[in-house]
């Protein structure tokens, strides 16, 4: 890449992809918390239909990176390829601003925000890896403050945008209050894009190879193109569920597919990596399925079954909107990633730090023990109501489970994949993960609540099932993985015998940044 001159320091160059990228899951949360709410509330949907539409929607947003990645390092540029996501994510959260309830009008917007993400997500993480390439030392707390944007951005609007619509719908009527608060993720991502355009001179010096060259107008073109075609494509699949069913589950059969291939062609000595590697994906898909309940079926409890009042010792402290219950989530991997550096750090330098396999074992069993929190709840309930605070603690388990697989996930990937292969499993992974947050619209289904039932005390024993029953689940997920344990060992000590104590650099997401 080209010198500046003067230089750039690192802390500045990453300050201008943080604050994009703070902004950018802003936008991206405040749309998400809201969601299937919207489509339920104000569209008219029935719990599983939106559910299921979401669900493929997460799929599809999961899924695009993996080309967005390709198209910022080989076509255009990993800076213009972030830019351009933004800006299309920006059309996405305006076109939701526009008060209407035709529902392919929704489709399309989601559409549009799927390639949007599609583009940005892959290449502002991107950017920090360059910015810090070569630099070990500071590669690791340059990524723990990203993943703390991605937490601040969100923790605010899931706060911030259920508050706007409340505020707004009671002034000027309920249609204007969704869509302002949909059209406040716009803004944000227009005032990440205002300081950007100040500050992109600090990244003027990194990139992809294409960010050097000028912009190649017919490559750019057809890039527009297949993005506008993709969008279309988006909203057929997200307008139909049979054709959103039968793409998740093609998609899952190929995922599979690749994994068989990629081991039985590999060279022995990297089989058992592979091995490793499909066994931790298969536990982290499974996890996704859990993850999904956020935003469907937990989202859905909250609005029928939640007394929304904080009390403590008989003293009212304030209320919260349901949809707000989702910020918990964020609020909880906040507070608890600190405690397990220190504690990683701790175990390690005794020797005594737990392989990533041990690691999925004690993500499932605080999963399931979340779960079962909302249905010990449950007994304690009120004219159909549990207390705010058992939200609270479920999703704190449900939390540390969330950095215990899923955080570990791309670190699993680098670990076990051989480095020939890395970028292309690396989608695959997200591919695999998209896959799992639709089965998770699917299981969420099963506390599908139809529209006459307004009862809280019937709809309670209804999610309060479905809760318990991933509970189990999770106690099953977590016998599997202890189960397992011998074989990981086993495949394990045959992958680092192999690499000649030469392992691959860990490798961290964004979103969920924590020691492998």
């Amino acid at each position: 890449m080209a010198t500046q001159n003067p230089p750039v320091s690192q802390t500045r160059s990453f300050s201008t992809v943080f604050l994009i990228e703070m902004w950018e899951r802003f936008g991206f949360y405040g749309m998400q918390v809201l969601m299937v709410t919207y489509m339920v509330k104000k569209l008219g949907f029935v719990d599983s239909k939106a559910n299921l539409i979401w669900g493929a929607a997460a799929a599809l947003i999961y899924a695009t990176p993996a080309i967005g990645g390709w198209v910022g390092d080989k076509l255009i540029g990993t800076r213009r390829t972030m830019l351009l996501g933004a800006v299309v994510l920006t059309l996405g959260y305006a076109m939701l601003w526009i008060p209407t309830n035709n529902a392919y009008f929704l489709y399309v917007a989601l559409g549009v925000i799927i390639v949007g993400n599609g583009f940005f997500k892959p290449n502002a993480g991107n950017l920090v890896r360059k910015i810090y390439e070569g630099d070990d030392t500071k590669i690791d707390s340059a990524f723990t403050i990203y993943y703390m944007a991605v937490n601040i951005g969100s923790t605010i609007s899931m706060l911030l945008t259920p508050w706007i619509r409340d505020y707004v719908g009671a002034k000027y009527g309920d249609a204007w209050g969704w869509h302002t608060a949909f059209g406040v993720c716009a803004i944000g991502l227009i005032l990440g894009l205002i300081n950007y355009t100040l500050m992109q001179r600090t990244l003027a010096h990194i990139g992809s190879p294409a960010d050097d060259k000028p912009v190649d107008v017919k490559r750019l073109g057809m890039v527009l193109l297949a993005a506008i075609g993709m969008v279309f494509v988006s909203a057929f699949i997200l307008q139909d569920q049979t054709v959103a069913k039968w793409c998740v589950y093609a998609a899952g059969v190929v995922i599979l597919g690749i994994f068989v291939h990629l081991i039985r062609s590999s060279e022995p000595h990297e089989r058992a990596g592979l091995v490793a590697a499909l066994v931790l994906t298969a536990q982290t898909i499974f996890f996704f399925i859990f993850y999904q309940q956020m935003s469907t079926s937990l989202n859905l409890f909250a609005q029928r079954n939640v007394d929304l009042s904080f009390d403590l010792f008989g003293l009212h402290l304030f209320n919260w909107i349901p949809e707000q219950f989702q910020s918990l989530n964020a609020i909880w991997i906040v507070l608890l990633s600190p405690v397990l550096v220190f504690l990683y750090n701790t175990m390690g330098k005794v020797g005594k730090n737990p392989s990533v396999a041990a690691k999925f074992a004690w993500g499932f069993a605080a999963v399931a023990i979340g779960f079962f929190i909302y249905g010990v709840g449950a007994r304690f309930a009120v004219n159909g109501q549990v207390s705010s605070w058992i939200m609270v603690w479920g999703y704190g388990l449900y939390s540390l489970g969330e950095l215990l697989v899923s955080g570990l996930g791309l670190a699993m990937i680098a670990r076990y994949v051989p480095a020939r292969m890395g970028g292309f499993m690396m989608g695959a992974y997200y591919v695999a993960s998209g896959i799992s947050q639709y089965l998770g619209s699917v299981v969420a289904n099963f506390a599908s609540i139809p529209t006459d039932i307004k009862d809280p005390l019937v709809s309670l024993p209804v999610y309060t099932a479905l809760f318990n029953k991933l509970g189990f689940a999770g106690v099953a997920c977590t016998v599997i993985a202890l189960a397992m344990l011998p074989l990981m060992k086993k495949l394990s000590s045959s992958h680092s015998d192999s690499v000649a104590n030469n392992p691959l650099p860990a490798v961290r997401s964004e979103e969920f940044n924590t020691p492998s």
